[in-house]
C-alpha cells in the first residue's frame, strides 16, 4: 500500500497582480499535471467574479469549471465553492478572496494554496497566522511572491 503524499501548503503573495489575473495561469498547470481543484472563496460576489473571469480570462479558451451545487459538481475539474465539502473529488485546495481552511483541513489535500493581497492589512495578518499554524502542525510550507511579473520563491518552512 502507497503512503499517502504530506500536503504542500503554498503561500502566494499577490503585490504585482489581482488574483484573478494570477490564477488562471496557476489552475491550468494543476490541470495539466492531472489534478483536480476545489477553489474556495469568501463571498458570494467573489464566487460570481471568478466564475466570469475564468470563462474569459482568455480570448481563445477558457477554463473548464463549474460552481458547486449543480448535479455534475463531482465531474468539474475545478470547482468554485464557498463550501468546505470536496464535491469533486479534488487533489488541491486553492482559497482566494477571503476564503479560509485550517490546518487540518489543507493537511487532507496533497496540495493546498493560499492567495492573499500584499496591499490588505488584513489578509496579510491571516496570512501569516496561517503560516505558523501550518509550520508548527509540521507540513512542509512555501512562500512565494511576485517578483518582475514572475513568482519567486521567497521562504520555505515545515520539516515534513
Amino acid at each position: 500500500m502507497r503512503a499517502r503524499p504530506v500536503a504542500e501548503i503554498l503561500f502566494y503573495r499577490l503585490s504585482e497582480s489581482p488574483v484573478e489575473a494570477a490564477l488562471p495561469n496557476l489552475l491550468e498547470r494543476s490541470l495539466e499535471r492531472g489534478w483536480r481543484v476545489l477553489l474556495r472563496v469568501g463571498s458570494d460576489a467573489g464566487l460570481a467574479f471568478l466564475d466570469e473571469r475564468l470563462w474569459t480570462f482568455r480570448e481563445d479558451g477558457f477554463l473548464p469549471h463549474g460552481v458547486a451545487g449543480g448535479r455534475h459538481d463531482a465531474r468539474q475539474p475545478v470547482l468554485l465553492t464557498r463550501s468546505a465539502e470536496n464535491a469533486n473529488g479534488a487533489n488541491v485546495l486553492m482559497l482566494a478572496l477571503g476564503a479560509r481552511a485550517g490546518v487540518d483541513e489543507m493537511a487532507g489535500y496533497e496540495r493546498a494554496c493560499l492567495f492573499f493581497d500584499a496591499g490588505d492589512a488584513a489578509a496579510v495578518a491571516a496570512a501569516r497566522d496561517d503560516w505558523r499554524a501550518v509550520v508548527a502542525a509540521g507540513l512542509p510550507a512555501k512562500y512565494w511572491g511576485q517578483e518582475n511579473g514572475r513568482w519567486m520563491l521567497k521562504a520555505s518552512g515545515g520539516t515534513a
